[in-house]
C-alpha cells in the first residue's frame, strides 16, 4: 500500500518540509516554515497537511555524532508530539545526523555559494531525512 509521508527538519527559526511516496522512496522539497523560537505558524502546517493528506509524519531527530542528545533534541521531540496532538497523525522520528551538511554540499554543487539560501537548505534537509526514513523501512 502506497503511503504519502511528510517530513520536517525542525529548527528554531525555520522548519524544512518535504513530501514523498513510499512507492518511489523519494522526496520533494516544499517551502520551509518560519518559526519563532521553534514555534511555527500551525495554520500553515495545517494547510500543507490538508493539501497532501499524509498517512504519516516524520520529524528529523538532531543528535550528536556519537548518538547522544543535544539541546535541540528535546525541542524536536516536543515538536513531533505537538504535530501528533494537533493533527492526530502518527509521527516517527528519524536520525538526521549530517543531513544539513549533505544538503549544503548538494546545493553548492548545483548552484555555487549564492544558491545556499537557508530555506533551500532546510527543504533539502527534510528531503534527505525522508529518503533515509524510506531506506530504513
Amino acid at each position: 500500500m502506497t503511503k504519502t509521508v511528510l517530513a520536517f527538519d525542525f529548527g528554531t527559526y525555520s522548519i524544512g518540509c518535504a513530501v514523498g511516496q513510499s512507492i518511489t522512496g523519494t522526496a520533494q522539497g516544499l517551502p520551509s516554515f518560519k518559526a519563532q523560537d521553534g514555534i511555527p505558524n500551525w495554520d500553515m502546517i495545517g494547510k500543507v497537511i490538508q493539501e497532501w493528506k499524509p498517512d504519516l509524519l516524520v520529524v528529523g531527530l538532531p543528535l550528536n555524532m556519537n548518538g547522544t542528545e543535544q539541546p535541540l533534541t528535546q525541542r524536536a521531540k516536543k515538536f513531533a508530539n505537538r504535530l501528533n496532538g494537533r493533527f492526530n497523525l502518527p509521527v516517527e522520528l528519524q536520525d538526521e545526523r549530517l543531513t544539513t551538511v549533505e544538503a549544503k554540499s548538494e546545493i553548492f554543487a548545483r548552484g555555487g555559494y549564492k544558491a545556499l539560501k537557508k530555506d533551500k537548505v532546510d527543504s533539502i534537509s527534510a528531503c534527505l531525512i525522508l529518503e533515509s526514513w524510506f531506506e530504513n523501512q
